[in-house]
């Protein structure tokens, strides 16, 4: 028989809590997660700058994302999230993104939380989107353009409601079903007009705000299309090889990234610098710097401004310690 040290017993940490998809909407409303990641990168501006680490492992099926990042302040935490995206998972009757966040105590190393990634992502990367519209976006912007249908554009559409007046959206995807189903959904939850168009073309110069959120490979989006003074949030390329942004677009709008380094390697910026639309060191500044005042936002009515969204895991951090932290303080919680 085995004899296990009572000390060992005594000592064995609890089997830490589960956030999955439901319980991370029902934990985290999206006006949370936008102050989560705008006080994140405020206080940890030299951290969102340089302080993370990300990792692509490419197979044939598809690839394996891994980010990691700490986060300091009263509760200082680390967190490690794997994503993995397989492009022909729809055809099996799988999700096309699935993965695994982990939350740990960055003063004892303790695992406090495991959640849901692909619903942890879109939830601070639509957040993420919010803060930089609060600066790059006219604050009188109405009417938003999503391109993709996907888990993210829900999101995003929620998050910049929360920051702008956006009354009016319209919904393009490759599928029109699902940009019908969406349109639905934003009309019934947000209590938003919304309406599925058939092309970005004819929607995108009568926007004040678009969002692109595909899996394009291609760009889609054509300075030609975007009228003066629009805020462009490019989300979708997180790979070399997906694109969405037609490079001198990039080049004509005052471009603002999250990480530069993953913007060159993986972003809109990878392919506009690739295509000699413009220089790494004519971005106009990074999401911290523009929550900090570092660099200045919109200058002009009439400006296109763009922010190109790969995904810091700084921003996992912050919306990760949120749901915990609401959890644990819900009624019988375990107060670890």
């Amino acid at each position: 028989m085995l004899h296990m040290n009572a000390t060992i017993v005594a000592n064995r940490p609890d089997p830490p809590p589960w956030f999955g998809a439901a319980e991370l909407a029902s934990l985290l409303p999206i006006a949370v997660v936008v102050d989560a990641v705008e006080a994140a990168l405020r206080s940890e501006a030299e951290r969102a700058a340089s302080g993370h680490a990300a990792l692509a492992y490419d197979i044939p099926a598809g690839v394996l994302h891994a980010k990691v990042a700490a986060l300091g302040g009263a509760r200082p935490v680390l967190v490690a999230k794997l994503n993995t995206n397989f492009p022909g998972n729809p055809a099996r009757g799988l999700p096309t993104i699935q993965g695994v966040a982990a939350l740990f105590d960055a003063a004892d190393g303790r695992l406090l939380a495991l959640l849901d990634s692909p619903e942890l992502t879109a939830l601070r990367t639509g957040a993420a989107t919010a803060v930089a519209a609060r600066r790059l976006a006219r604050p009188d912007s109405r009417r938003l353009l999503l391109c993709g249908a996907g888990r993210q554009a829900f999101a995003q559409a929620a998050a910049l409601r929360v920051v702008l007046p956006l009354d009016r959206i319209v919904v393009v995807d490759l599928d029109p079903a699902r940009a019908r189903v969406l349109a639905a959904r934003l009309r019934d939850e947000l209590a938003v007009d919304a309406t599925a168009a058939p092309e970005v073309a004819a929607a995108a110069p009568a926007s004040d705000v678009i969002v692109t959120c595909t899996t394009a490979r291609a760009p889609l989006l054509f300075r030609a299309q975007v009228s003066p003074g629009t805020f462009v949030a490019a989300v979708g390329a997180d790979h070399p090889s997906k694109q969405e942004i037609e490079p001198a677009l990039v080049a004509a709008a005052r471009t603002f990234v999250d990480s530069p380094e993953q913007a060159l390697a993986a972003g809109e910026l990878h392919h506009a610098v690739a295509a000699g639309a413009l220089l790494p060191d004519e971005v106009a500044g990074r999401l911290d710097q523009l929550v900090t005042g570092e660099v200045s936002g919109r200058r002009a009515a009439d400006e296109i401004t763009l922010f190109d969204s790969t995904g810091i895991a700084l921003e996992d951090a912050a919306a990760a310690l949120a749901a915990f932290e609401r959890w644990r303080s819900s009624p019988g919680a375990d107060p670890r």
